[in-house]
């Protein structure tokens, strides 16, 4: 009775306001992320995310034996390491730069994919737009994060390589198994960035902080987006991903008292013009090229 009424309660809210609580969800947990800095490395912090998220859901999937063997079990691998890692670089990335501006350099990789995929004027636009909002974040952090961008930058990277990969097993049907599988063998592969956790070992209410980044920047946000994806569909879904960097600056704001600049705040917009843009044609019964960051 509990789960049908919680159900039906998530069924009357509408689907954008959804996806902002997913968006809030996950950059909520990017902020958490910004707060261990001071006990942990971010890489550390990153590595006690995939920990966190591994954890909840290998208990709230329990993927069967045939996720853990063969074809299945290496491309959910190789798929949780190249999340972890993305993870990880992201993480670097926001000890140096604010939340709104690092996601808003992240987004540069899944819509050069998307551009390079098609090559038509509204792709090549959107890169232009996206291209002019990185200028204009880029012309302001350089001076005093050149290593910021660079490790934003790379989360761009990687989050193409995660659509690349995330394709793969979107079509295998893994899904949220497959992440629970990969997010699980990644926690094991870099297990050695574990020793830039030593100080939040002490604390049980650190270490439940480090698991809770897990759980509100990957499992809430991978459970609210299923719900989105089943109600408005892909395409709709893909537009509504423009929202995510409005929503990790304001988050920024709000919870760490990050103030854009005025030439950042302008780049954020670019970024999210592109993104719209790019996302605004996308077709129901495709996998999205825009998938959402875990």
């Amino acid at each position: 009775m509990g789960v049908v009424s919680r159900s039906w309660r998530l069924g009357t809210i509408p689907a954008p306001a959804l996806f902002v609580l997913s968006g809030i969800s996950m950059y909520l947990g990017a902020a958490m992320a910004v707060w261990l800095f001071g006990v942990a490395t971010p890489a550390g912090v990153a590595w006690l995310r995939c920990l966190g998220a591994a954890v909840v859901l290998l208990a709230w999937r329990r993927p069967g034996r045939a996720a853990w063997r063969g074809r299945a079990l290496l491309l959910a691998g190789a798929f949780g390491l190249v999340t972890a890692g993305m993870n990880v670089v992201f993480y670097e990335a926001i000890a140096r730069l604010p939340l709104g501006t690092a996601v808003a350099l992240e987004f540069v990789g899944p819509v050069v994919v998307a551009a390079f995929g098609s090559r038509g004027p509204r792709d090549l636009a959107a890169l232009a737009l996206v291209a002019a909002g990185v200028f204009c974040i880029a012309d302001v952090q350089l001076a005093g994060s050149p290593a910021g961008v660079a490790f934003a930058l790379a989360a761009a990277a990687a989050w193409a390589g995660y659509i690349l990969l995330g394709r793969r097993v979107a079509l295998g049907g893994g899904g949220i198994d497959s992440l629970a599988v990969g997010f699980a063998l990644a926690t094991v592969v870099l297990c050695p960035l574990a020793l830039g956790t030593g100080g939040v070992w002490g604390s049980p209410r650190l270490l439940l902080l480090g698991i809770g980044v897990g759980v509100l920047s990957t499992v809430v946000p991978y459970a609210l987006d299923q719900l989105v994806l089943r109600r408005v569909g892909q395409a709709r879904f893909a537009l509504l991903l423009a929202l995510l960097p409005v929503t990790a600056t304001v988050t920024g704001l709000v919870v760490l008292r990050q103030v854009p600049t005025p030439l950042e705040a302008i780049g954020t917009l670019g970024v999210v013009a592109g993104v719209a843009l790019r996302s605004g044609k996308a077709k129901p019964g495709k996998v999205d090229d825009l998938p959402e960051p875990p």
